[in-house]
């Protein structure tokens, strides 16, 4: 069953990642930003929710144990 959570939350922290990024990089077109500067904006966000996630769950971990 851990194992199933595990999965199932590393699946929706992705899935919030890549619409995170997806938002970004087309506000950031939308602010007239060329693709490339777009897909870098796009990028920055998606290693930033996934670095937040995993800040989140070591300190999450280092609480619960």
């Amino acid at each position: 069953m851990t194992v199933a959570v595990v999965l199932l939350t590393t699946a929706l922290v992705l899935v919030v990642a890549l619409l995170a990024a997806a938002g970004a990089g087309k506000l950031a077109r939308l602010d007239g930003a060329t693709y490339p500067a777009a897909l870098t904006r796009a990028a920055t966000a998606f290693a930033a929710v996934v670095t937040l996630a995993a800040a989140v769950s070591g300190a999450l971990a280092a609480l619960l144990s």
